[in-house]
């Protein structure tokens, strides 16, 4: 297994050596034993807040070297164990593990608690077969939470070493031939110990964000917009629509990014802040369609009106011509009579009579006879009442022009509106 500067660091722990120095281990393969802890020792980052180590030296007795509170730093730890010395006779691999779980696993001496979820680890290294029952007592370590590994080296008995240790036993018991390639060990453990980060190996099947959390820890994370799925891995897109928390004042559309974006209704169209909308004003720009007038609707909405004189079509846009009397186009001299939507016919005032062009009118004949059998002496009463007449028709001439103009001022001012 190869390990990379950032990727390989490892957990804390509360590590405990249990070390058989009885006599069958001699001066020169005990230095070898010393030189293996020590080699570990450099793969762990030592620290009150890291990995604390204690240290248990047992053959007939049992003897505590240094506990897991003694030393917090790496140098310390390697002068105390090279100064650790043989015991003598005797292997009492049981009644080592029982001191380790009793005097050195312990809050007094460093460990730390339950709470802590530091793990507690115990390695021993023997080479006999141990002189008392094993079995029951590491069965009670590994139930209190200790974790047990067994390294075996020469005439070590295999049995006694499954016996101590934890499950699954292919990862916790080791073997060596001889004390000369113990130190080759000391990687396999630098691998248990090392706490790989997930995230950095791109091993860890996050779809969106990776987050370390320690110790070979990690948990995944969604980018803004996302929420994270049952599997703890995938992301699905949040439907900020669906939430009502948008503040769109007519339309809410999900974005594929996990965003979204407000809309308007036809007719509407968005504010600056890009969540409310305002009636759009079609009449002025002039999509509205309608032939004469445009008009808006409070909702955003227009509707199409027609110049006076005329109505509006079914298909409420265009108009067709309802009094031509009114458009003021008709020509006639004296009257307009509309006798429908598109026809007309022109009548003459009082004492005229319509001339031949159907348009103009002339003062009927029977008024010029009885002025030319008048008496001479009515011809000057005649003439008065001429010149009565002739102003007449010119009041009435000026009355019709400034009604004509006044229709034209509404049709100019209606097709302005």
């Amino acid at each position: 297994m190869f390990f990379f500067a950032g990727v390989c660091k490892s957990m804390p722990l509360d590590l405990v050596f249990i070390i058989d120095s009885s006599r069958s281990v001699r001066p020169l393969e005990f230095t070898k034993v010393k030189t293996f802890v020590s080699r570990i020792i450099d793969t762990l980052d030592i620290g009150a807040a890291d990995t604390r180590v204690a240290l248990v030296n047992y053959a007939s007795t049992v003897k505590i070297e240094f506990q897991l509170q003694t030393y917090s730093d790496k140098q310390s730890l390697k002068q105390a164990v090279a100064r650790i010395t043989p015991l003598s006779t005797g292997t009492m691999s049981g009644l080592a593990i029982q001191t380790a779980m009793d005097e050195a696993f312990t809050v007094q001496a460093g460990a730390r608690g339950p709470t802590s979820n530091i793990p507690k680890v115990a390695i021993i290294v023997t080479d006999g077969r141990p002189q008392d029952q094993v079995n029951e007592v590491a069965a009670r370590a590994r139930a209190s939470g200790i974790e047990l590994y067994a390294v075996g080296v020469d005439r070590a008995d295999m049995e006694s070493l499954k016996m101590m240790a934890s499950e699954p036993l292919e990862e916790h018991v080791f073997y060596v031939e001889t004390y000369g390639v113990i130190e080759k060990l000391s990687s396999r453990f630098q691998e248990t110990f090392c706490a790989l980060d997930p995230c950095a190996l791109g091993t860890h099947q996050c779809q969106h964000v990776c987050v370390s959390d320690g110790e070979g820890r990690h948990h995944c994370e969604c980018s803004q917009g996302y929420t994270l799925n049952a599997d703890k891995k995938t992301c699905t897109a949040i439907d900020k629509c669906a939430l009502g928390t948008h503040g769109c004042e007519h339309i809410c559309v999900n974005d594929r990014t996990g965003s979204y974006h407000c809309e308007c209704r036809e007719g509407y169209i968005l504010n600056e802040d890009r969540k409310t909308c305002s009636a759009q004003d079609k009449c002025a720009v002039g999509a509205h369609g309608c032939q004469h007038i445009c008009v808006n609707d409070r909702d955003g909405s227009h509707h199409c009106e027609c110049y006076e004189g005329y109505t509006l079509n079914e298909d409420k846009k265009t108009c067709s011509v309802q009094n031509k009397c009114v458009l003021g186009t008709h020509g006639c001299q004296h009257v307009c009579v509309s006798d429908g939507a598109a026809s007309y016919h022109c009548d003459c005032f009082p004492g005229y009579t319509l001339n031949e062009d159907k348009k103009t009118c002339s003062a009927i004949e029977e008024a010029r006879r009885l002025i030319s059998t008048e008496d001479a002496c009515g011809c000057e009463a005649t003439l008065a009442y001429q010149e009565k007449v002739s102003s007449y028709l010119q009041r009435l001439n000026t009355k019709l022009d400034d009604i004509l103009q006044k229709l034209q001022v509404n049709e100019y001012g209606q097709v302005h509106r």
